[in-house]
């Protein structure tokens, strides 16, 4: 084949996918996709684009990219992904291709087994016996048969439990070039690994946290590469606003004292106050975390500390703070370990005297409370000067893409607040016929959203609409307090199987969704994107309102008055298409095949109320708009028996 085709033959009716893959289905948008990317990477300019749900962009900036004979990274959103994208996607393009090009895939350290962390708290557990003792145990077995020490591959103990914080390592803990186990560094192999591949598959978290670092100059993860293509790219301006920040959280300063307790115990242990200050130091932790309050959610630091007892709280728990670290520094020198946590406190001293003392007017600094803690941060308002100043300041191809870039067909959003300003803009729509395949149903009198019975005016709308869709639906909220005050009411009245986010892992009420007929699940957050049901399990998608992000959180009020410092209108200039990317990611959820139909109810009567309301209209792929329940009933009534005919 292959070696002298272009990426759109590749992908076209005579290319080696359409003769040698039954049910591959040939889509112009994919193969003009193709060609802009291969274009991008010869030339090593930024396109951006946007490409609809079933454009098959995997493949489309595949091809170009393993035919390139450059050094290409692929970041992508999510671990999930990025193990799709590796173990599936990419042996299918080097197959049809017969492409020999040296692959890689690197994950963050923390994906990693680290065996002297491991080795450090085997040692101290062991003896206690329980649950943690138990899976450490069958870490140290697997560790002497693991050949990349990738944590994915280690089934026999759960995600969550509570062993894999003892054995893998984080930027604060991991010892370094001082690390005695560091010949067997699953994270370094796994390095050299990427340093010698034509091209590497990565995640956005690791690529933002290698430019943290070398905007700090402490060093550089990944390899200099010819070519970065960011699939799922409306992520990254929230990813990068996270990298950019100065952070600190109750986990670390508590995970700082409980990694100093063991290596003292270890390497010296005849300093019986220091036991004693990591005690006050994790007293004082739980005491500033109770005057926070737990699950506060986002608050601005300057509003926090002036509730009562809170500023005394906190520096209380700083002074415990430099005691420990001022005992560290005498213990430093009996062994690596101290040494280690000695360097780690005084980084968690600077930080925290950064966040707290004097800061830039572009910065701003604020406080996210949890259920398990805190996270203090101090973060830039817009991260577009520097990203766009690493954009530009390579000499590489740079692919943005994802099928929510667009709003109202421009990109000046997302170009906006990354800094980009050079380069191709591209936008194909879904190849899928949502005239046909598709209804949008917007209800009729329901009240505003900030009425004090809107859930109910929702819950009310939807349960007929669930009933002519025979369940098979998502109900997607805006807000946990939303669907927490609307799982109640849909138990009562609705006769279909009800799923409700938090009932279980996000994997497992997915499996259970896609395996359970007539189902309707209600979710938030994480279920608006990544979410992949096709065929019937899926033929209705409830969104309550216009996903308007809350005008409380620090983080947004701050941009906000920068925008109208600016002469900027911040409502139209970023609250709206802000909503509109998010809420083209809920719609996507709905036709993910050419055989899917299904309706989409939009409950939020500003769509049609208000001028902007056009705004989100004009984002969503076009389709049969209708106010009338009756339309509802009719679309679903004159599905295909094999459509319609599930569970009744």
């Amino acid at each position: 084949m292959t070696a002298d085709m272009a990426a759109a033959d590749v992908l076209g009716p005579e290319g080696p996918f359409a003769t040698s893959h039954p049910g591959f289905a040939l889509r112009v948008q994919q193969q003009e996709m193709a060609s802009a990317v291969e274009q991008a990477l010869e030339a090593r300019k930024v396109l951006v684009c946007e490409a609809g749900t079933g454009t098959g962009k995997t493949f489309a900036y595949l091809v170009p990219a393993v035919a390139s004979g450059i050094k290409v990274i692929v970041s992508t959103g999510t671990r999930g992904l990025q193990d799709q994208l590796y173990f599936r996607d990419l042996p299918q393009v080097k197959e049809a291709l017969g492409s020999a090009i040296s692959t890689a895939m690197l994950k963050g350290r923390s994906n990693y087994l680290c065996q002297q962390r491991l080795g450090l708290y085997h040692a101290e557990f062991q003896h206690l016996g329980g649950e943690l003792a138990g899976h450490l145990g069958r870490l140290v077995q697997w560790s002497g048969r693991t050949h990349t020490g990738d944590i994915a591959e280690m089934a026999d103990v759960p995600e969550g439990a509570e062993a894999w914080r003892y054995a893998t390592s984080t930027v604060d803990n991991c010892l370094g070039q001082e690390c005695p186990r560091l010949e067997d560094c699953f994270v370094a192999k796994a390095r050299r690994a990427a340093m010698d591949a034509d091209l590497v598959v990565i995640n956005h978290h690791l690529f933002f946290a290698d430019l943290a670092l070398k905007e700090d100059g402490f060093g550089e993860l990944l390899p200099t590469a010819a070519a970065f293509i960011m699939d799922e790219a409306h992520q990254i301006p929230a990813v990068a606003s996270r990298f950019f920040s100065t952070t600190v959280s109750s986990r670390q300063m508590a995970e700082l004292a409980r990694d100093s307790a063991a290596a003292y115990h270890q390497e010296a242990g005849d300093m019986p106050d220091f036991p004693r200050a990591l005690g006050d130091l994790e007293d004082a932790l739980r005491g500033l975390r109770q005057v926070l309050g737990l699950g506060a959610g986002r608050s601005a630091w300057d509003e926090c500390m002036a509730a009562p007892g809170a500023a005394d709280a906190f520096e209380r728990c700083r002074a415990r703070l430099g005691q420990a670290v001022a005992q560290l520094e005498v213990l430093a020198p009996r062994g690596k370990d101290l040494a280690g946590c000695h360097g780690r406190g005084l980084e968690l001293m600077r930080r925290l005297e950064r966040i707290t003392g004097p800061r830039q007017a572009d910065e701003v600094a604020w406080l996210e409370a949890g259920e398990r803690g805190f996270t203090l941060n101090l973060t830039p308002i817009s991260v577009a000067e520097s990203f766009g100043r690493y954009v530009k300041e390579r000499d590489a191809a740079w692919v943005f893409t994802s099928a929510t870039l667009a709003v109202d067909g421009r990109f000046d959003h997302f170009d906006g607040r990354l800094g980009l300003k050079s380069g191709q803009r591209r936008r194909w729509d879904s190849p899928f016929e949502f005239h046909r395949q598709a209804l949008c149903y917007i209800p009729d009198g329901l009240p505003d959203p900030s009425s004090p019975a809107y859930v109910e005016a929702v819950v009310a709308a939807a349960l007929p609409v669930l009933e002519a869709s025979r369940g098979r639906a998502f109900v997607l909220f805006t807000s946990h307090r939303a669907l927490q005050r609307a799982a109640p009411l849909f138990a009562e009245r609705l006769r279909f199987p009800l799923m409700v986010q938090g009932e279980r892992p996000r994997t497992a009420l997915l499996e259970r969704f896609r395996t359970t007929p007539n189902g309707v699940l209600l979710g938030t957050g994480s279920f608006w994107e990544g979410v992949d049901v096709r065929g019937d399990a899926l033929s209705c998608v409830i969104i309550d309102k216009l996903p308007f992000a809350p005008p409380d959180d620090p983080l947004l009020q701050a941009r906000l008055a920068a925008l109208r410092d600016q002469g900027g209108n911040p409502f139209a200039d970023y609250q709206v298409p802000e909503a509109v990317i998010t809420l083209k990611q809920g719609v996507g959820r709905l036709i993910r095949d050419i055989h899917d139909r299904g309706v989409l109810m939009i409950c939020d009567p500003r769509m049609l109320s208000r001028n902007y309301g056009r705004v989100f209209l004009r984002s969503l792929p076009v389709m049969p708009l209708s106010q009338r329940l009756e339309d509802v009933e009719a679309f679903f009534a004159s599905a295909t028996p094999g459509e319609a005919g599930v569970g009744s």
